[in-house]
């Protein structure tokens, strides 16, 4: 059986207050790094399947982003899904 590797990136919708990220700018200018416009924080999954059918784990990769990856009403997600060897 193939195995695969999604790459999720689950992001607040840019309408969406960002407090982590503020936080983040904030100190980042305190530190002296002033150019830096804005920051906003997001989540970084990886998945690791089994499968032949491309189409079908694409299906459930975006099953899994829409009902327990991500919370649709705040945040929009990506993803990339290669054959590992």
């Amino acid at each position: 059986m193939a195995k695969w590797k999604a790459e999720v990136m689950v992001m607040l919708k840019e309408e969406v207050l960002d407090p982590q990220g503020s936080a983040i700018n904030k100190a980042l200018e305190v530190m002296g790094h002033s150019n830096v416009a804005d920051v906003r924080v997001g989540k970084y999954l990886e998945l690791n399947l089994s499968g032949h059918d491309r189409e079908k784990l694409c299906q459930q990769v975006e099953d899994m982003c829409q009902r327990i990856l991500s919370n649709p009403v705040i945040e929009n997600y990506r993803y990339t899904l290669q054959e590992v060897e």
